[in-house]
């Protein structure tokens, strides 16, 4: 039985989460391990932490609605690679093991961050228009990519979708964040409807999470709006860096 003290730690970790999705992503990274910490098995964790913070990414999306708007065109073409990718992480969490993709998580989010902290001089290296890229097989596939290891694992999740849209398309950070809070909101929430029927959520620690990380991501999606671009470029970077020293550990 879920006692108040282990409720209130599970509430204050999707809170901590939801804000830090909105603003750089990589919330994973504190309530997953505050989950296994309260006893859960860490593939029942993993879906638990997918389930709850689905709220939270609707919360940050939300607050940068505006944004969101002036995305609505890569919406089209970009959610359908984001569905099939959230929905196959999904199921290849549940039918192989957990140990071999978690063991490439600190490299990816390494490979992440490096992209997003040099996008600037890969873009003019890169040479061609954003806006004509936005619709590219490589940033489809990209993004598939990116959300079958949302669907699996997530930890990192978005700062791989900001590297890669940063890359892509030419547009202020806090536009890619909010178009970054859509697609990671798509990518779980069909992780989430599949992991339904899994038998493995934790319902009460879901419950409690969902509506802290709810919160959490509003109030992040409201801070975004007020940041300087470089000052979240540097945010993400760092919250990446800590991701995958702790996976390293």
């Amino acid at each position: 039985m879920t006692s108040i003290g282990n409720a209130i730690g599970a509430g204050g970790a999707g809170l901590a989460a939801g804000l830090i999705n909105a603003v750089a992503g990589g919330g994973t990274l504190v309530s997953f391990p505050v989950l296994v910490a309260l006893g859960v098995p860490s593939v029942s964790a993993n879906i638990t932490n997918t389930v709850a913070l689905c709220p939270g990414y609707l919360g940050g999306a939300a607050a940068q609605r505006h944004h969101v708007v002036e995305n609505r065109d890569r919406l089209r073409s970009l959610l359908p690679a984001a569905a099939a990718g959230g929905l196959t992480g999904s199921v290849l969490l549940l039918i192989s093991p957990e140990r071999l993709f978690r063991n490439l998580v600190p490299y990816l989010i390494l490979l992440a961050c490096a992209l997003l902290a040099g996008q600037s001089l890969l873009k003019k290296w890169l040479g061609a228009s954003g806006e004509a890229r936005q619709g590219s097989p490589v940033l489809l596939v990209a993004v598939f990519l990116c959300s079958v290891y949302g669907g699996y694992f997530g930890a990192g999740l978005g700062i791989m979708l900001l590297a890669v849209l940063g890359l892509a398309l030419h547009d202020p950070l806090t536009r890619l964040n909010a178009l970054k809070q859509v697609l990671s909101f798509v990518i779980n929430i069909l992780a989430a409807l599949f992991f339904l029927f899994s038998g493995k959520v934790y319902w009460v620690y879901a419950a409690v999470m969902a509506v802290t990380s709810l919160v959490g991501g509003h109030l992040g999606g409201r801070l975004v709006g007020r940041m300087n671009p470089v000052v979240m470029r540097v945010v993400v970077v760092t919250f990446g860096l800590i991701a995958a020293v702790r996976f390293f550990i």
